[in-house]
């Protein structure tokens, strides 16, 4: 049963759903002199935006993040920084602007909640 959908459903008549573009980091290749550079998949959607709440504010402080932090639903599953698999962070592009995924706040099997900091673009 996927029970994001039904409570998505509800909730977007409040806070209505965002359009998302999703960069799915898939590792990096390294350069001759050494510099790694990301490689992404690229994929869409659409997210649920919401503030942080005083325990993700508190365990972001912990991380030492720092800037504009919110928290966003998505359909699917998406990492932070992950090094294990040699991962560095999805990237979200949400209304002109992109956010790195700092932190996986909830993992379920169809959807998690994502702490996400907004990043300069250049």
């Amino acid at each position: 049963m996927n029970l994001h959908g039904i409570a998505s459903a509800a909730i977007s008549a409040v806070n209505p759903m965002v359009p998302v573009s999703i960069q799915v980091s898939t590792g990096y290749t390294t350069n001759p002199d050494g510099t790694q550079v990301p490689i992404y998949s690229t994929v869409s959607g659409s997210g649920q935006m919401q503030p942080l709440t005083g325990k993700e504010i508190a365990h972001l402080d912990r991380m030492n993040i720092q800037g504009v932090e919110q928290s966003i639903y998505l359909t699917g599953n998406y990492e932070g920084i992950f090094r294990v698999l040699g991962k560095g962070g999805d990237l979200l592009l949400i209304n002109g602007r992109t956010y790195l995924v700092e932190t996986v706040f909830e993992r379920w099997p169809d959807w998690c909640k994502l702490g996400i900091v907004m990043q300069l673009d250049t």
